[in-house]
């Protein structure tokens, strides 16, 4: 770990050092409100461990937490995931060969990713992989344990408005990917069909229906030049 971080030049670092700060603050919050909203201290840790993937996480403890089935739960957070196939293909070289895959492949997030393509020299890359992966995971993970504890104490978290990071955490993971109209309308679609489903169907149920939107995805396709 010490050599990845000499690896690294001092601005990248740094960066990436406050990415893994702040999501040891998400860790925190989606800690309290899993605890705070019933779930028991183990659950969530052993979540934060095994599967590591904030948004479904916090997909699935939202989802259960309003009554919904865990197994539209998991689905819903399976589907969120499948964005992990194509980072998969981007990073491979990355991660390396033999034992280093399964850890490699564990530890990836939008974060590490994007700060390891983000990076011109081959080494930099893999450097900015791992640190970012085994930094987020180490504060995501502690940030997580500090707030299930903290919502054990807390017997009502919605009177500091923890209840509000579920969907704020949400809105801030999809806002970059919203700048592509395709992706706008398919997601305005899928939200429509969620909130016109929601008053009959269980819940976790309209967000597997939302995934309609995806039919209507469209990419542009580049405009071709004419040669005069």
């Amino acid at each position: 770990m010490r050599s990845i971080w000499r690896t690294l030049d001092r601005g990248l670092a740094r960066d990436i050092g406050l990415v893994c700060l702040a999501d040891g603050v998400v860790g925190l919050s989606y800690g309290a409100i899993s605890v705070g909203g019933g779930l028991p201290l183990w659950v969530p840790v052993l979540l934060s461990i095994v599967v590591f993937a904030g948004a479904s996480q916090f997909l699935f403890v939202g989802i259960v937490a309003a009554g919904g089935n865990p197994i539209a739960a998991m689905i819903a957070g399976l589907l969120v995931n499948t964005r992990h196939v194509a980072f998969g293909l981007a990073v491979s070289d990355l991660i390396g060969g033999g034992w280093r895959r399964l850890p490699g492949s564990h530890v990836m997030t939008d974060e590490n990713v994007a700060f390891a393509m983000g990076q011109d020299d081959p080494q930099q890359k893999r450097a900015a992989y791992w640190a970012g992966g085994i930094g987020i995971f180490l504060c995501w993970n502690v940030g997580v344990v500090i707030g299930g504890l903290a919502g054990s104490v807390i017997t009502d978290t919605d009177v500091f408005g923890l209840d509000a990071a579920f969907p704020a955490v949400l809105l801030a993971l999809v806002l970059p990917a919203l700048r592509d109209r395709a992706t706008r309308t398919a997601a305005l679609i899928g939200a429509v069909v969620a909130l016109a489903a929601t008053p009959f169907l269980p819940a976790g149920l309209p967000v597997l229906l939302a995934l309609v939107g995806v039919l209507f995805y469209r990419t542009e396709k580049p405009a071709l030049e004419v040669s005069r």
